[in-house]
């Protein structure tokens, strides 16, 4: 673990199932942090703002500073702010996501946008996705914070936004640019502000198509944890195998 300086962790299904935290994560974080090491939080859910996230984390026993979270709603924000300077934004999304648009400074519009960026929605409604399909079809840019068409709750595997993304692309036949795991974006924004080198870095998750595929994209280790969406006999039939593999995040010893 000494050569890492930037351990990137999944949360969803290797830190907490919903409102239930994993036990292993916890103690493993809880050692990490008596050691001196901070780790960051890496999730493709573009809902919760950071403070909500930290909120969430510390209801868990868990301490994050908000400089150490990456959602993909912030990494699209950020993609969109680098690559379309200056345009106005449709959004369908929640509030980590309008907070994350804003924090850029860039302008939400409801008529004639220059990008529409879509993030999970779970008040999503006809009216928002015809009105954004109209966008497209006018010639919008089109950013989704990420392609995950289910999630791990509490309850089980439920929707994600990937899956209201492939409804966009079949009315509009627009493909989208994905911002979240498994594209690296995120691990790369984290290092270019941080300085870090790729050896320096490791992806942490428990969905290998994902959390691993994000981390082996950007060329760097990653870490396999069992429990989550990818079992370890799943991950043994991949072409692409992650650096390291435990069945819980305390076989990882510090």
């Amino acid at each position: 673990m000494d050569k890492y300086k930037a351990i990137c962790l999944d949360l969803d299904g290797t830190v907490y199932r919903g409102t239930e935290p994993i036990s292993e994560a916890v103690s493993f974080i809880g050692n990490m942090q008596q050691n001196g090491i901070d780790p960051y939080f890496i999730t493709n859910n573009s809902s919760m703002t950071r403070v909500q996230l930290r909120e969430k984390l510390a209801s868990f026993g868990i301490i994050a500073d908000s400089d150490r979270i990456m959602t993909s709603a912030i990494a699209a924000a950020k993609y969109c702010k680098e690559n379309y300077s200056g345009a106005s934004v449709m959004m369908i999304g929640e509030k980590g996501l309008e907070e994350a648009l804003a924090s850029e400074g860039i302008a939400i519009t409801a008529t004639n946008p220059d990008v529409v960026i879509m993030g999970i929605d779970r008040s999503i409604t006809y009216a928002k996705l015809a009105d954004a399909c109209l966008a497209l079809r006018g010639g919008a840019h089109f950013i989704a914070t990420n392609s995950d068409k289910a999630f791990p709750t509490e309850r089980g595997l439920v929707p994600g936004n990937g899956s209201f993304v492939t409804l966009m692309e079949s009315a509009t036949g627009v493909l989208p640019l994905f911002v979240g795991k498994p594209e690296p974006h995120m691990l790369e924004f984290i290092q270019v502000e941080n300085g870090f080198r790729k050896e320096e870095m490791v992806m942490i998750g428990d969905n290998y198509d994902t959390d691993i595929q994000a981390g082996i994209r950007f060329g760097i280790d990653t870490i396999h944890v069992a429990g989550g969406v990818t079992s370890p006999k799943e991950v043994l039939l991949k072409s692409q195998q992650p650096t390291y593999s435990y069945q819980t995040l305390l076989d990882w010893i510090i």
